[in-house]
């Protein structure tokens, strides 16, 4: 199993795995230096692979673009003391951390992170390189468009709609939907700025 990256999310994403009984892990990333990371092998990325990858990046526009620049084969990661519905579906490349609950009929698209102890209620849609930081709890029936990124501790109230690329700064509290590419902070939530849109 390749991790891309060598970085704490990478890290953890290697836990993860031995957790699911595999240990055959070593991390790719474009500049080594280092040769053994704990107990895990590091080499220079290549551009084909013939096992499974998973990007242990957390930046989700570098996600993004190495998916988009190679044909890698991907996997998921999912801690067993995340509590995982049977009624959900989960992308490839995405990783589940330790405490996650994931409820009834949510879908989660491809390279997403659901960080440690994130909640996300029935009915979710996340969409692809979304990242949802800890303690994040997302209600019943929210959207969050691709790329956008829920900051630690953040609450997101039931049916909001969260455009792509957008974030939700920590601590954040969102009774309105939020258009792409806005960054909202505070209680209740309020637009500070926007992003561009590339």
């Amino acid at each position: 199993m390749i991790i891309i990256g060598s970085g704490g999310h990478a890290r953890v994403i290697a836990e993860i795995l031995k957790e699911q009984g595999i240990w055959n892990i070593s991390f790719w990333v474009d500049q080594p230096s280092d040769s053994i990371v704990n107990e895990f092998s590091v080499f220079k990325r290549e551009q084909q692979s013939i096992e499974e990858v998973i990007i242990g990046i957390g930046d989700n526009r570098i996600r993004e673009k190495i998916c988009k620049n190679n044909s890698y084969v991907f996997t998921t990661a999912i801690h067993p003391k995340a509590i995982i519905s049977n009624y959900c579906e989960i992308g490839l490349g995405t990783v589940c951390m330790a405490g996650v609950i994931l409820n009834t009929n949510s879908v989660v698209g491809k390279h997403v992170i659901l960080n440690t102890g994130a909640v996300i209620d029935h009915d979710a849609l996340i969409g692809d390189f979304v990242h949802i930081s800890p303690n994040a709890t997302l209600a019943g029936a929210v959207t969050v468009g691709e790329g956008s990124w829920i900051g630690a501790g953040a609450t997101v109230i039931q049916g909001i709609k969260i455009g792509k690329w957008a974030i939700i700064g920590a601590g954040a509290v969102v009774i309105k939907d939020v258009p792409d590419f806005a960054v909202v902070v505070g209680n209740p939530a309020r637009i500070i700025k926007y992003n561009k849109s590339e």
